[in-house]
């Protein structure tokens, strides 16, 4: 990543810390049999999905030195345009949309393995970091960060 990269992806920090408060609300109904069910023929159909896209999250690894902090997430397939990421006083978030090249219009799937869509990653920080020294590198569709922890004092 560029040195202006880094200036998006962590500016936001400098202007004001803050926590991260995940936000997840979730909406349910019960049906019963006998009931009828919300949208009528619409929600067995795909073209309810059309309107619901379902997150899902890559995976990634942190571990903690005697003075890091390290993040690595599997963003295969994907460009740098395509995520951002998000430094809060307690958390990391990384948020993007992976959109892979269909098959031919004329061809079947037969499996299809590879998620697609918008993902959010929420890493807790176990330890203070210092926003002013991070590192951020993305090669081959990994992206390594790198937070050195506050120092005591």
């Amino acid at each position: 990543m560029t040195s202006a990269a880094l200036v998006r992806i962590w500016g936001a920090y400098e202007t004001r810390v803050m926590r991260y408060r995940r936000l997840a609300y979730r909406y349910t109904r019960v049906v019963r049999s006998g009931q009828t069910w919300p949208f009528g023929d619409l929600w067995h159909s795909s073209a309810l999905r059309v309107l619901v896209q379902a997150r899902w999250r890559p995976d990634a690894d942190t571990y903690e030195t005697a003075t890091t902090v390290e993040i690595m997430v599997d963003l295969a397939g994907m460009a740098d345009d395509d995520f951002e990421v998000q430094l809060f006083e307690d958390a990391l978030v990384i948020d993007g949309q992976r959109q892979l090249a269909s098959g031919q219009e004329t061809g079947m799937y037969h499996a299809a393995g590879i998620r697609q869509g918008p993902f959010r990653v929420e890493v807790p920080l176990p330890a203070p970091v210092d926003p002013e020294r991070v590192e951020a590198r993305y090669d081959r569709g990994l992206l390594r960060i790198t937070l050195p922890k506050r120092e005591a004092g």
